[in-house]
C-alpha cells in the first residue's frame, strides 16, 4: 500500500505521498469548440459533432481528433472523443484538450473531478475553462498514471458492457410494453372475435362490433381557467405522465401568474398538441389521477358519455407512440386546437371490453415497469460503483497491483 498524505484539496482527500496535486492549467491548456454556423447546418455532412463528449450530429468540419477530450460546458459532463471519422468538429458547448496534451488518464481524473461544484448558474450549470483550469486534479508519476489508465479502461470496458446490456434489456422491455398496448387497445382480449377494416389506415383491422367516430363523439374540450388563482396543485405534462409540481419553485420556466392555468379534473385526457414537427421524441398524451391546474397550452378533454377514459388514454397513446400527431400539425408553431384533434377517429368496444382491457393492460404494465425499474435501478448502482472505482484508482486510495 502507499504512504498517504493530505492532498489539502478536500474533495480528493489522502493520497500518495509521492503524488502531486495541482491545477489542471499546470497539466494542459483548453480550447472552445465553435458556434454551429448556417452553413453548417446547410451541409450534407460527413463527419460527426461533438457536444460534451456526447455525439449530436453530423456536419463537415475539423476540430478534434481521435484522443482529444472533451468537457460539456453545460451540465458538467466530461467525456473522452473515440472512433472518429478523418475529421470531426466540437460545438461551443464543448471545451477542448487536445490530443498532444491529452491521454486516458487525465480522462479518468476528469471524470473523478467535481465538475459540477464548478458551474456558475443555479438554473442551469455552466462551465467556464478558467474554472477547470483552475480546478485540481491528482497527477501521479508518469509510468503510474498509464498503469492506472490501463487498469481502468480494461474495468470500464467490463463495466460498460455490463451497463449496456441492462439497458439494451430495459429498452426491449420498453418496446415489448408499447407493442402490448397498442395489440391490446386495437385488437381486444377475446382472439376468436371476427374482425373488420377500421378505415384507419395506421390501424388496419378491428373487431368487426366495434363502433368507430370522431373524437368529439366521446370527449369535449375542458376550458375551466384559474381566473382568482385560488388553485395551486401544479401540474404538468411529462413523459407522457401527470406529474405534481412545486408552484413555488424558482426553477424552469414558471409564470408570474397561473391565473390563465387550465382547472382539470382526475380522469381528463391531457394533450400537448405544439411543436408537432420539431419534436418527435416527447410523449404527448396522458391522463389526469387528481383535481389541478395546468398550462392552456395543452388542450384538456373529458368524457361526455359512459366511456372508460384509461381505454382511451391507452388508445392516444398508441397513436401517440405511432407519431400519427406529427402529420396533423399547422401554423408557425406547427399546433392543433380542440377541434382539429377532434376530428381524429378512434374505435369504441363496448364498455364492458374497455374495462377489460384497462384492467388487463394495468396489471400487465405494472409487471413490466417493476422489471423496467428494477434494472433502471441495477444500472444506477453499478455506474455509481464506476465513479467509485475510478476516483479510489485516480487519488491513489487504492493501488493497481
Amino acid at each position: 500500500m502507499y504512504k498517504m498524505k493530505d492532498s489539502g484539496v478536500e474533495w480528493v482527500g489522502e493520497i500518495p505521498a509521492h503524488w502531486k496535486c495541482i491545477k489542471s492549467k499546470y497539466i494542459f491548456n483548453l480550447y472552445s469548440g465553435e458556434t454551429l454556423s448556417k452553413e453548417m447546418l446547410i451541409d450534407n455532412g460527413k463527419y460527426p459533432v461533438y457536444g460534451g463528449g456526447e455525439l449530436i450530429g453530423y456536419y463537415n468540419k475539423y476540430n478534434v481528433s481521435e484522443k482529444s477530450i472533451l468537457i460539456g460546458r453545460v451540465g458538467a459532463r466530461c467525456g473522452c472523443v473515440t472512433e472518429l471519422h478523418q475529421h470531426s468538429w466540437a460545438t461551443d458547448n464543448a471545451l477542448i484538450i487536445d490530443a498532444n496534451q491529452a491521454s486516458k488518464y487525465i480522462f479518468f481524473a476528469l471524470v473523478s473531478a467535481d465538475l459540477n461544484s464548478l458551474n456558475e448558474s443555479n438554473a442551469q450549470p455552466l462551465i467556464t475553462a478558467t474554472k477547470i483550469l483552475n480546478n485540481f486534479i491528482v497527477f501521479p508519476p508518469i509510468e503510474e498514471q498509464q498503469k492506472i489508465a490501463s487498469f481502468l479502461d480494461d474495468k470500464c470496458t467490463e463495466i460498460d458492457s455490463l451497463i449496456s446490456k441492462l439497458k439494451k434489456q430495459t429498452e426491449t422491455l420498453e418496446e415489448y410494453k408499447k407493442s402490448l398496448i397498442t395489440e391490446t387497445v386495437t385488437k381486444g382480449l377475446n382472439k376468436n372475435v371476427n374482425m373488420k377494416d377500421s378505415g384507419i389506415e395506421w390501424i388496419g383491422e378491428i373487431p368487426e362490433h366495434w363502433n368507430t367516430h370522431p373524437i368529439y363523439c366521446y370527449f369535449s374540450e375542458r376550458k375551466n381557467k384559474n381566473s382568482l388563482g385560488l388553485e395551486n396543485n401544479l401540474l404538468s405534462l411529462s413523459y407522457g405522465k401527470i406529474i405534481r409540481r412545486d408552484i413555488n419553485s424558482n426553477g424552469g420556466l414558471l409564470p408570474e401568474s397561473f391565473n390563465t392555468y387550465n382547472i382539470i379534473e382526475k380522469d381528463d385526457i391531457i394533450i400537448r398538441p405544439t411543436d408537432l414537427q420539431n419534436d418527435k421524441k416527447s410523449l404527448r398524451t396522458a391522463i389526469a389521477k387528481e383535481h389541478g391546474i395546468i398550462t392552456s397550452a395543452y388542450i384538456a378533454m373529458k368524457a361526455i358519455k359512459p366511456v372508460n377514459p384509461k381505454y382511451f388514454h391507452y388508445l392516444l397513446h398508441t397513436y401517440d407512440v405511432m407519431k400519427v400527431f406529427y402529420n396533423m400539425g399547422n401554423g408557425v408553431r406547427q399546433g392543433l386546437n380542440f377541434s382539429e384533434f377532434s376530428r381524429l377517429m378512434v374505435f369504441e368496444p363496448t364498455i364492458e371490453e374497455q374495462n377489460e382491457i384497462v384492467a388487463f393492460l394495468q396489471e400487465k404494465c405494472t409487471e413490466i415497469d417493476k422489471i423496467i425499474s428494477e434494472k433502471k435501478q441495477q444500472i444506477k448502482t453499478i455506474e455509481e460503483y464506476k465513479k467509485s472505482l475510478i476516483f479510489e484508482y485516480v487519488t491513489g486510495k487504492k493501488e493497481v497491483n
